[in-house]
């Protein structure tokens, strides 16, 4: 296990330098001068040169990288005349429409996404679990056919027409629920549950139903392995049988599933967050796209890359840990 850990924070941090290359060039080495960008149109060569400087354009475009990598770790200081501002690790730079720190924004709108994401994990999770289990269990029976219908369904309906069509049930037509307005949960926690309801609702219908037909499958598959019927054949109660050994070997694509849709599930909360009007990072990054504010879309990409990689290598630990039969080596 040690060995493995070693190796993969190895692969992981090489992984992560390749990721901050293409990151860079794509959103300061390739486009447009970013001076401009900060300035206006309007700005004279000395305005442009002063922000140059600053932000360290002047510079050989390998030591504008080396500088970026170096923010990343330790920090960086930006220089404008006599003042010097000192950007603490791990530095994304500042946002050129508000000059706040890129860190510093995304900090405000992660208990946003957080929330709304941790919520809908579990529900789907349990949905999705649950109803699989059910229909793997009454296979060809009316049970199994109302949950296909439901994962068909699901698996059809994109995630903005999902969301209208509940705020249109039950904030137009039946008034059970006002338009959600975020709220802290350390403020308020049943009026933070009330607010998300509809967006958790939103994100679990599609999920659920992918996770609904992965163990369904995964059930049916594990049911008709020989050690199963050798559990029973020596008299297990069902329900153990089922529980213990059956329902543990079909959860370990659910591990995989979650890491490999996990850069769906962030597309799907953006669209989600932009629909309810939640102060996520979802609507940071369709801001800062609109307004062509480079660090912050920039930063916000890091973070995803990096949020996906944890994701895919705590998914590894985790098949492992389900499914004695992975050794990690």
């Amino acid at each position: 296990m040690t060995r493995y850990l070693l190796r993969r924070l190895g692969s992981l941090l090489v992984l992560l330098v390749v990721m901050t290359a293409i990151v860079y060039a794509i959103f300061y080495a390739i486009p447009a001068d970013p001076a401009v960008l900060v300035c206006g149109k309007g700005c004279d060569g000395g305005q442009l040169a002063s922000i140059h400087h600053k932000l360290g354009l002047d510079q050989p475009i390998t030591t504008q990288y080396w500088h970026f990598l170096e923010g990343l770790v330790v920090g960086r200081d930006y220089s404008s005349g006599p003042d010097v501002s000192h950007c603490a690790a791990p530095c994304l730079g500042y946002s050129f429409q508000t000059d706040l720190p890129v860190l510093s924004l995304i900090a405000q709108r992660l208990p946003v996404s957080l929330s709304l994401t941790a919520g809908a994990l579990v529900l789907w999770t349990v949905t999705g679990v649950s109803l699989g289990l059910v229909s793997a269990l009454r296979e060809r029976r009316l049970t199994d056919r109302l949950v296909t219908v439901f994962v068909l369904g699901g698996l059809g309906t994109p995630v903005f027409v999902s969301g209208l069509l509940l705020l249109m049930v039950f904030c137009g037509w039946l008034k059970w629920l006002d338009f959600p307005v975020y709220v802290p949960l350390t403020e308020d926690p049943v009026g933070w549950a009330r607010n998300l309801i509809l967006p958790w609702l939103t994100l679990t219908i599609l999920q659920s139903a992918i996770f609904t037909r992965l163990t369904r499958t995964g059930m049916l598959e594990t049911l008709s392995e020989d050690h199963i019927r050798t559990f029973r054949a020596y008299g297990l109660p069902e329900r153990r049988v089922i529980g213990r050994h059956a329902l543990r070997g079909a959860l370990t694509p659910l591990i995989s599933i979650n890491a490999v849709e996990f850069g769906t599930v962030l597309v799907n909360a953006m669209l989600t967050e932009t629909l309810f009007g939640l102060p996520g990072i979802g609507q940071l990054i369709v801001q800062s796209s609109n307004n062509v504010d480079l660090p912050v879309v920039a930063g916000l990409t890091l973070t995803a890359g990096l949020a996906v990689v944890l994701a895919n290598t705590v998914a590894d630990l985790l098949y492992a840990a389900v499914d004695r039969r992975v050794v990690l080596s």
